[in-house]
């Protein structure tokens, strides 16, 4: 059994909550714009003292509306500056955030609601009040739902006109670092969400060696990130509270369509996403460059990158890619980086494996990827790579506090302050995840080197046996051909069957182009069997089965004439596949690629 920790490098406050940080932010630098907000199409900056204010008056409204300490309360929006203003005065008024998407469906908001408790709900507009309308007659717990789009901002602040400063500092500084800050509902890729409690300690833990350990990032001068990721998922929650603790400037995008738009105005110094949206940025970059006739450069651009940032592992790049990457910093790389608003130097990836081709890729351009790993179990972060420690393929090493082990059947066990108590009411979920002596079964199964960097190479329940008895790990795989421009999912199939074989979707914003290109007319779903399509997909499979052995590469495989989307229930909304949905609707299209 293979374990590695890392020391704690940081005093990890025993005392407090996470809502000292905008207390003392007021205290300490009362006129300095920790936000920036977008108001009648411009960005106004927020001060840490108007947020105090702001937060203060919401938190007395839900202590007015009879709210107690621990009373927990959902909130359903998008990504925008009142999701972070709430769930600050939430905690002020001494209770816990229970985060929704706002794409769920109504039956998971009723579950949600249902087995968290909670006693009031704030929702962000009219088709979010009516999936909670619809479960309320069922929730006798449920007393008050507020709407953003009827000002529940200022209703709050008006309902609490009555509660004195001295009752709010009372309730506020309730909780301890034992205390619970937030019921967050795994995303569900089967059965159930199961509500992960995070602990005030948690956050604390988890944001003091972040902060500290990834100091180029927050503690840079001007430091300011956007975020656009679901503030439901622990991963942007994560970063929210880094920015507030580090008073690093912090934005919000709503609508991912006018992202690169909010990019280039707001100028972040580092962004967090998910790999779909770096694969999708170059897959973008890459199929505007073949419709203006610049593929060829465009292809040679990105392999100069990928050999620049490569030749850097090894020591330096020889003097001839050093050349070519002058080059190309010129007349391409600049442009790729003024997609993420110009100012960009760092991007933080979770939530799936990154690849060693997008990363080496992105740090060639003069953007480091810092690919980091984590779960809602673990308040995000568990290992990450750092700006001066960084080993692309791997998802870095445990952060300080943080010990690894993996286990004989080479599943990874954390232990550390960021491991959450438990699922809420839900024992012997509890019992099957955490270990009495604190170590995390995560499900995942992975390596550790010699240096301690943790290298992810699948998951436990998800490895596939082929009929010969081969162990498969199918994210190798999906992850490789996802990289491809016309690709948007697949999925890896063939326990128990006699070879690999895969089912793909293809992307929908790069098919006009490439069908254009090929002088086809129709939609994806009239050219499944088209030979140049299927061609240029067998290009993205014979690439993928590069990473792996003959016995575990892909022999065969089926072109979907539709995508797989959030919308569709086929994926989680981090993105990430759900292969039991998958199996039962396309369970057709899987036997028919193993003809008896």
């Amino acid at each position: 059994m293979r374990e590695f920790s890392t020391p704690l490098t940081i005093e990890v406050p025993a005392t407090g909550n996470l809502t000292d940080d905008v207390v003392a932010n007021a205290r300490e630098a009362a006129d300095q714009a920790v936000f920036s907000r977008r108001v009648d199409g411009t960005w106004q900056d927020v001060t840490s003292a108007t947020f105090l204010a702001e937060v203060s008056a919401v938190a007395k409204g839900l202590i007015a509306a009879g709210l107690e300490p621990g009373d927990r309360v959902a909130l359903i929006s998008k990504t925008r500056y009142e999701w972070t203003l709430l769930d600050y005065a939430i905690w002020f008024a001494g209770c816990v955030t229970v985060p929704v998407y706002e794409t769920s469906s109504s039956e998971q908001v009723a579950w949600i609601l249902r087995d968290s408790g909670a006693r009031a709900v704030v929702a962000e507009g009219p088709e979010h009040m009516a999936r909670v309308n619809e479960a309320r007659g069922d929730l006798e717990h449920l007393n008050h739902v507020w709407s953003l789009a009827d000002n529940a901002v200022d209703v709050l602040g008006r309902l609490g006109a009555d509660i004195s400063d001295a009752d709010l500092e009372t309730r506020r500084t309730t909780a301890t670092p034992l205390d619970l800050a937030t019921l967050i509902y795994t995303s569900g890729t089967t059965g159930r969400p199961k509500g992960c409690m995070l602990t005030h300690g948690n956050f604390m833990f988890e944001l003091g060696v972040a902060v500290d350990e990834l100091e180029k990032l927050f503690s840079t001068e001007g430091a300011s990130t956007l975020l656009f990721l679901p503030l439901a998922h622990v991963f942007a929650r994560i970063i929210q509270v880094g920015s507030v603790k580090s008073r690093t400037r912090l934005g919000h995008s709503a609508d991912i369509k006018n992202l690169v738009a909010d990019l280039q105005e707001f100028r972040p110094t580092f962004v967090l996403a998910v790999p779909r949206v770096f694969e999708k940025v170059f897959n973008t970059a890459s199929q505007r460059a073949a419709a203006d006739g610049k593929g060829k450069i465009f292809d040679r651009a990105a392999e100069t990158a990928i050999a620049y940032s490569r030749g850097l592992d090894r020591g330096r790049p020889s003097l001839a890619v050093r050349a070519q990457h002058a080059l190309f910093s010129r007349l391409v790389y600049g442009k790729l980086r003024e997609a993420l608003g110009g100012a960009c130097e760092y991007a933080v990836s979770g939530g799936a494996p990154l690849g060693d081709r997008l990363g080496h890729f992105y740090r060639g351009i003069g953007l480091v990827v810092l690919e980091g790993y984590g779960l809602t179990e673990t308040s995000a972060a568990l290992t990450v790579n750092l700006p001066d420690a960084t080993k692309i393929g791997t998802v870095g090493r445990p952060l300080p506090g943080t010990a690894v082990r993996v286990a004989d059947d080479g599943e990874l066990l954390f232990k550390g302050g960021q491991v959450f108590a438990g699922y809420w009411e839900n024992e012997e979920a509890t019992r099957e995840a955490l270990e009495r002596d604190g170590w995390f079964h995560t499900g995942d199964v992975g390596e550790v080197d010699d240096e301690g960097f943790v290298r992810i190479t699948g998951r436990k329940k998800e490895i596939l046996v082929t009929a010969g008895g081969k162990n498969v790990a199918p994210a190798v795989l999906e992850d490789r051909l996802r990289a491809h421009a016309l690709v948007s999912q697949c999925m890896v199939v063939g326990d128990g069957q006699p070879f690999i074989a895969a089912l793909v979707t293809i992307d929908p914003e790069s098919f006009p182009a490439w069908a254009e290109a090929h002088g086809k007319s129709g939609s994806v779903a009239d050219l499944v069997d088209d030979p140049d399509l299927r061609a240029a997909v067998q290009s993205a499979v014979d690439d993928a089965n590069k990473a792996v052995s003959k016995a575990e590469s892909i022999r065969k495989f089926t072109i979907l004439p539709e995508d797989w989307t959030e919308e569709g229930g086929q994926l989680t909304p981090s993105l990430k596949l759900k292969r039991n949905v998958v199996m039962r609707e396309f369970r057709e299209d899987v036997a028919a690629l193993y003809p008896s």
